[in-house]
């Protein structure tokens, strides 16, 4: 799926949030008055992206609107940038983005969905079409993935990639490592 000669020029990972992260739909409603936002994330696309930082890669959310609820998400992940602009505009916020982590367009993967990730697609050296994507993004994607956003398009994203490199065996062997000891937290 992806050539290894691609994959080790990728230092930054970028994932759009709404048909990425998600699977594009959210629940709205009202908790005492005040208006609440709730989205649903795949668990074992967040094991993705610890593998993806474990091995030392740089990971960043661009998404086109404004949300607590992806705010909490990043900071859970630790993600490197986050950058949500209610006017979707991408490009500058990767441009800002690469510019901080010092890394190049061509390093770049980003993973989307819909129209407004179409401009930094025709940027980055890997762009990444979710299996749920419309057809602009799937013609103008290197990658095709399977799984659709929401529902595990990350993970099988950082598996291939990190499989392509090389890296993943060592990378789950110390993942599961890491988490063999017997201590319970006081």
């Amino acid at each position: 799926m992806i050539a290894p000669a691609a994959a080790a020029r990728v230092k930054l990972v970028v994932l759009d949030v709404d048909g990425v992260m998600t699977d594009a739909g959210y629940y709205l409603g009202d908790v005492d008055g005040k208006p609440s936002e709730l989205l649903r994330y795949d668990i074992q696309d967040g094991v993705g992206i610890v593998l993806l930082r474990m091995a030392g890669l740089k990971v960043a959310i661009i998404t086109g609107r404004e949300s607590e609820s992806v705010r909490l998400r990043a900071a859970q992940l630790k993600v490197d940038a986050l950058a949500q602009d209610k006017r979707a505009r991408k490009v500058a916020a990767l441009t800002r983005i690469t510019a901080e982590l010092g890394v190049a367009m061509d390093e770049v993967a980003f993973l989307g969905d819909d129209l407004p990730d179409l401009a930094p697609f025709r940027l980055v050296g890997m762009p990444v079409a979710v299996a749920n994507a419309v057809p602009e993004i799937r013609e103008a994607a290197q990658v095709h993935l399977t799984k659709q956003g929401g529902h595990g398009a990350i993970r099988e994203f950082a598996e291939a990639l990190l499989r392509a490199r090389g890296d993943w065996t060592a990378l789950v062997e110390r993942y599961v490592a890491d988490r063999m000891s017997t201590e319970l937290p006081a």
